[in-house]
This record gives structure tokens, sequence and C-alpha cells, in this order.
């Protein structure tokens, strides 16, 4: 049977560390929006930017990682040579960083025109590469902390490894700060802030490795026969993170042939990853490890316990997370972001991508909590044919929507990609779960979790009820300078006290279980 104290403890430390990490980073995007609004600069930072992380995410987070952490967990749980394999494995890993890096950082502006080829011909092309080639390096720093926080994990040392994007955000609203007193361009000073802060979160996650017991040695990768395993099971997921990425490439490029709307994109796209932070990816981190080393022990009954607990967390935070991202868009962005060069135009464009995405945000919790269940069986070939044919509908869709919508309402094409974003999420979990029924129960729902569900969701429709008539009555102070923050946090507070009651009343929580979580 799965400890559910163990497994709370750890999806309260990543969640609590990812939350607030998550509010340093929308402190951070508040800063840029205020600096640079929707401008060239601000676009060719996000474009720049995002391309290390892009990268990073298909070969460390979202595929290396995805083959090395079962592995590694196993080898723990059965006592065989962990460490020596987590050393082959970063070596090898800092050989193909390094090639990347050097190749990418030479190509950018071919990379730059594949991202957003509607920069094409003016300014923001230009800015974009070379901010990109300024911070491009950050994809081997960032990659390495990714490795290192995995065996961090697999040793349940879950703080270290969660507070490092807490340090990035930090150091961002330091650098912007210190450029607006000393005058520095603060698209340069953003530029160079981000291999700054990748030496430092790497120096950050060696030394808690350290600390752990194990710290990485720099030597010759070895071909050994445990890193030919691993890449043939990375294999599959790489492929499969190359889906996901070709996803967020086509969402860019949709958004730059619309002035502004990458940065839209953006912003709504920080506001709707705070709660999936905060649930999805604490969830999934904690989960792979623990179901890993339950199914080399033998203990199917506690994986599936595991399975259905992270399932009933995950939907009870989600689900009326999503209800407030719809309901309450315009508000929120309102209050959060327009100031300075963010003027009401580039509220309402934001807070309309806010609620295209908040549409699909319990999927993409649950894919976290799903995909889970096949890389613990070291099955990275199916969730790779699943996300191509989720790959095949978020191009569909955002492709051939923009058109139609940029006709019926010009200017508004972008929300293609947002509402694409969603659309292929539900397909991809979806065709997940409908996978799982060749694991016997392992993804099958408990007759808790049946129970609850209903619940939650009618909990969630009271709460979005409550908002709306809250927005309605607190219309104008939202509006008001010295009323919005005020206005808005009732908002939140009053949606919050309202599901907390309802999900209470219905049977969705039970106060005994709200307590021994906020106690653990």
């Amino acid at each position: 049977m799965a400890n559910p104290v163990r497994l709370a403890r750890g999806f309260l430390t990543v969640g609590a560390w990812t939350l607030v990490s998550r509010i340093a980073g929308f402190a951070r995007d508040v800063m840029m929006a205020a600096y640079l609004g929707a401008g060239p600069a601000a676009e060719a930072f996000l474009v720049a930017f995002s391309l290390p992380n892009m990268f990073r995410r298909f070969f460390a987070e979202g595929a290396f990682n995805a083959a090395f952490v079962p592995l590694f967990a196993k080898k723990l749980e059965g006592g065989e040579d962990a460490r020596g394999f987590a050393r082959d494995a970063f070596n090898g890993l800092t050989a193909v960083l390094l090639l990347v890096t050097a190749l990418g950082t030479i190509a950018m502006p071919w990379l730059v025109w594949a991202m957003a080829a509607g920069f094409a011909g003016d300014e923001r092309f230009a800015l974009a590469v070379l901010y990109g080639r300024i911070g491009f390096v950050y994809l081997l720093f960032i990659s390495l902390v990714a490795l290192l926080s995995g065996v961090l994990n697999a040793f349940g040392r879950f703080t270290e490894a969660s507070f490092v994007p807490v340090l990035m955000n930090l150091m961002f609203i330091a650098a912007m700060l210190l450029a607006d007193r000393a005058g520095w361009d603060m698209g340069l000073t953003l530029a160079w802030t981000v291999p700054v802060t990748g030496i430092a979160q790497l120096a950050l996650t060696w030394w808690a490795a350290a600390r752990a017991g194990w710290a990485p040695r720099i030597a010759a990768p070895r071909w050994t026969p445990d890193l030919r395993r691993l890449l043939v099971i990375a294999g599959p997921a790489v492929l499969a993170g190359g889906v996901v990425q070709i996803n967020l490439l086509v969402g860019r490029q949709v958004a730059s042939f619309f002035e502004g709307a990458v940065a839209w994109l953006s912003y709504a796209d920080r506001l709707y990853q705070l709660p999936l932070g905060v649930v999805g990816i604490a969830i999934g981190t904690v989960l792979l490890p623990d179901l890993s080393r339950r199914l080399r022990a033998g203990d199917a009954e506690g994986g599936r316990h595991a399975f259905n607990r992270a399932t009933e967390i995950s939907l009870a935070l989600t689900i009326p997370a999503a209800a407030a991202l719809v309901v309450i868009a315009y508000p929120l962005v309102l209050v959060l972001f327009e100031r300075g060069a963010f003027d009401r135009a580039d509220t309402v464009a934001t807070a309309a991508a806010l609620a295209a995405y908040g549409l699909g945000l319990p999927a993409f919790t649950l894919q976290k909590v799903l995909q889970p269940l096949y890389y613990a069986r070291e099955d990275t070939a199916r969730p790779f044919r699943f996300a191509v044919w989720a790959m095949g509908v978020n191009a569909a869709v955002a492709v051939g929507l923009a058109g139609p919508i940029d006709r019926l309402a010009p200017g508004w094409g972008f929300l293609a990609a947002a509402g694409a974003t969603s659309v292929a999420g539900w397909v991809m979990v979806w065709l997940l779960w409908r996978g799982t029924r060749t694991m016997g129960d392992a993804g099958r729902m408990d007759g808790r979790l049946r129970a609850r569900l209903p619940r939650i969701l009618l909990a969630s429709g009271l709460m979005a009820a409550a908002l709306g008539a809250g927005w309605w009555a607190l219309a104008e102070a939202l509006h008001k300078p010295g009323l919005r923050y005020g206005a808005l946090a009732g908002l939140v507070l009053g949606g919050l006290a309202t599901y907390a009651v309802a999900a209470v009343v219905l049977g969705a929580l039970r106060p005994a279980e709200l307590r021994a979580a906020l106690r653990r």
C-alpha cells in the first residue's frame, strides 16, 4: 500500500516551492510587462528565452529524465550501483549538450525563423537573434540541473531541487531593478541575465547533490550497457518531447503573425502555469520515482492507490482553478498586469488567451498524473504515439482556425493557438487514459475517486457562479487604481471560501483530511 503521508509530504514540499517559484516568476513577468509591455523587445526576448527552454524540455526534463529517473530509482531500490549509473549519464549528457549548444548558437537566425517566422523583416527578428545568441548556453546549465534534480528527487530530497526556479526568478527581478536604476537597456539586461542564472542554478544543485552524498565527477563519457538501455528507453521519449515542442512552435508561429500576440500568449501562459506548476509538476515529480520503486517491489495495489490519490488531489485543486481562470480572466489580467507600457488593449487580448488556456488546465495536470504510469514501466513508446496524435490535433486547430477567426474578428486569430493547446491537451489525456487498460487496475479509478469527482465538479460550479456575481458587484472598484488590489483580493478570497464550504458540505473534501495535509 502506498504511504499517503510520504506522498502528501512530497507533493506539498514540491508544490510549496513551486508556488513560491511561480509567484516570483509572475512578479518577474509583471515587471517585464511594465517595462516592455507587448512591444518588440518583449516579444524578441520571449522568443529567444523560449529556445533554450524548448531544447531543455526536449533533452532533459521531458525526455531524458522520463527514462533516467525510473532506472535510477529502481537501482536504488535494488541496491545496485545507482551512483555510477548517474555519473555516466551526467557525463554523456554533458557531451551532447556542449555540441548542441555550439550548433544552436551558430544557427540562431534559423532557429528564430523556425520559432517566429512572422518576425522576419522587422526589428524583432534581429533582436531575437542577438538575445538568443547571448542566452542559448543556458541550455547546457539547466539541462544538467534537471538531471541532478532527478537524482535528488529519487533520494527523496525535494526541497533543494524545487528551490532552483525560485533562484532564477529572484535574479531576474534583481536584474530589472538594477537596470532601471542604472539606465541599462532592459532587453539586453534580461538577455545577459539568462546565462548568469543558469550558472547559479547549476552551482546550487551541484552543492545539494554533494550534500546528499553524490557529486558528479567530470570525465570522458563511457558507453556502458546501462547507458545503452537508457537510450533505448529514452528514444521514444525524446521523440515525444520533440512532438510537444512542435506544438509550441505551431502556437508561436501562429502568434508571430499578429503584432503583440507572442507577448499576450506568454503573459497568459504565466498565469495558468501557476496552478499547473504547483499541482501538476509537483505530483508528477513525486509520483514517478514512487511508482518506479513500487513496481520494482511488486506493490501493484500501492501503485494504484498512489495514482488515485494523486488524481484526486490534482482534480480537487485544478478544476476550481480552471473555472476561476475562465470566469475572472479579465479582472486577473487587469489588476495584475495593466500598468506602464501594458495598456487596456493588451489586457483584453491577454485575458481572452488566459480563458482559452484555462479550459485545458485539468487536462495538463492529468497528463502529469497519467504519464508516470507508463514511464515507471519503462514504456515511452506509447506516450510518443499519443503525443503524435495530439500534435496533429493541435496543428489542425491552430492553423485551421487562425484565418477564420481573424476574418470574423480582425486581430484575434491568435486565439486559435491558445484554444488548440487546450483541445490537444484533452485529446492527449483521453489517449493516455485509454492506454492504461492494458495495465490491469493500475489506471482505474477506485470507489473513493468515483464518488468525489462529481462533487468536486459541483463545488467548482458553485464557486464559478459566485465569482461571476462578485465580478459584477466589484466591477467599478476593479478599475480604480486605489481599490483594485483589494477588490481582486476580495474576489479571489470569496471564490476560495465558496469552494471550500461547498466542497466540505458536498463531501468533495473532508476537514480531517485537510487538517492532516496542512500538518504534514
